[in-house]
């Protein structure tokens, strides 16, 4: 566990700020999502604070965890959000937050999501190809509205990530081309139904070092200037998220470095603090607030080989058999009374893919309860219902208290829907 986390070990238990993790298993049953309120706060404080004087805009990064709670929770901390849809634009607007303060990234907007944000208000839109930028002019003309834009860049880089999570490659989907984006921006700039408002940057997610971000902001600003010399004004640039967070051994940048690093470049270019500055974080926020809490139904032995088969699945929790992530495994009770063996931590889903954690010592037994670390990023938010399983209690603890913030689902309610041959 890191020094700050809110998740700690008292007299052998372990807590979220004042509560007892295994009393919400036992109150609420497993698997449960929960989160610490005081975690996600602090995380976005520590941008917050980094931006100092700055003009700044922290949007939150809607795919990481869009429970209406947390986002609520965000809006009220001043928040600006980055949705990738028309549902989560609908999920900033019900839990309170701005439209003004949004940017609309995703490289496959529909005309219906188009026609949806630009009712709304949304701050930006973030433009990731040619064709889109047409189709946005001619919905916006539709509507008789202007649409405030963004291109998203592509500047080349790696950003040293797993391939799945990389998005600033020039094999990647997304964005537009470096070498395309002056003459892409002169495009937009003469079509009649569209603001060129500012550049936006975002080369993945899990980032651990800052050369990566200053590589791709020394791009974007070659291109602010290029801009400027044609007498396109830009009013903000957008640098993006995916600052990682501590898995397991990694040692990522706080934010206060990595905005350091950021205002620093800018602080050499000549309008540097003419423009507000936006980023998109979302895994850095909500990732270490939250844990995966299970219960091992059964220990078994294969060959050579020690399980401990829990009542989460890889349905509740999909990064380890996405990417081979890795998550910390944490035991609800420290046992003295029993010595600690490897184990390999799988779900009941019927794949050989469904494990949760690989070759960890732990000392349990069948009912024991344990938290599955650093999963209020990506946890809840790529659940499934994969096997006919519910999903998951999500719970959100205040100090002492902890709040229902999404109910278990029951079978019922998954083929609700559903119609019988008539």
């Amino acid at each position: 566990m890191n020094t700050d986390s809110p998740f700690r070990y008292r007299n052998a238990s372990l807590f979220v700020e004042d509560v007892d993790l295994a009393a919400i298993a036992r109150d609420h049953g497993t698997p449960a999502y929960v989160y610490s309120r005081a975690g996600i706060e602090a995380a976005f404080a520590s941008f917050v604070r980094a931006s100092r004087d700055r003009d700044v805009l922290v949007c939150y990064a809607l795919k990481a965890n869009s429970n209406l709670a947390i986002v609520e929770l965000l809006a009220r901390a001043g928040a600006g959000f980055d949705i990738v849809s028309a549902g989560e634009l609908q999920r900033v607007v019900v839990a309170g937050g701005e439209p003004s303060k949004v940017v609309f990234s995703g490289v496959g907007k529909s005309e219906a999501e188009m026609q949806l944000a630009l009712d709304a208000g949304v701050r930006c839109f973030n433009v990731e190809s040619e064709s889109e930028l047409l189709r946005l002019d001619r919905v916006a003309g539709q509507r008789k509205r202007r649409a405030p834009v963004s291109l998203r860049v592509n500047p080349d880089v790696d950003a040293g990530t797993h391939p799945y999570i990389s998005t600033g490659l020039r094999e990647n989907k997304f964005g537009i081309a470096h070498d395309d984006a002056l003459s892409v921006y002169r495009r937009a700039a003469a079509l009649p139904n569209l603001e060129v408002v500012g550049i936006d940057c975002h080369i993945g997610s899990q980032i651990t070092s800052i050369e990566p971000y200053l590589a791709a902001a020394d791009k974007v600003l070659e291109l602010v200037d290029a801009l400027h010399a044609e007498g396109i004004a830009l009013r903000h640039i957008d640098f993006g998220g995916g600052l990682g967070i501590r898995y397991r051994d990694e040692d990522p940048p706080s934010a206060q470095a990595l905005l350091d690093a950021l205002f620093g470049r800018l602080d050499r270019h000549p309008r540097g603090r003419s423009y507000q500055v936006l980023f998109e974080f979302g895994r850095s926020i909500v990732g270490n607030a939250g844990v995966l809490l299970t219960r091992v139904e059964y220990i078994k032995r294969n060959g050579e080989r020690r399980f401990a088969i829990v009542d989460a699945a890889m349905n509740d929790l999909m990064r380890p058999a996405l990417s081979d992530a890795y998550h910390g495994v944490l035991p609800l009770r420290q046992r003295d009374d029993m010595k600690a063996q490897h184990f390999d931590v799988v779900g009941p889903v019927c794949e050989s893919g469904d494990w949760l954690a690989r070759d960890r010592s732990l000392a349990i037994d069948e009912g024991d309860l344990l938290a599955i670390a650093s999963a209020g990023a990506y946890g809840m938010a790529m659940a499934s219902n994969y096997n006919t399983r519910p999903r998951a209690v999500e719970l959100l603890v205040d100090g002492s208290r902890a709040h229902v913030i999404r109910e278990r689902e029951s079978v019922e309610s998954l083929f609700a829907l559903e119609r019988r041959l008539p």
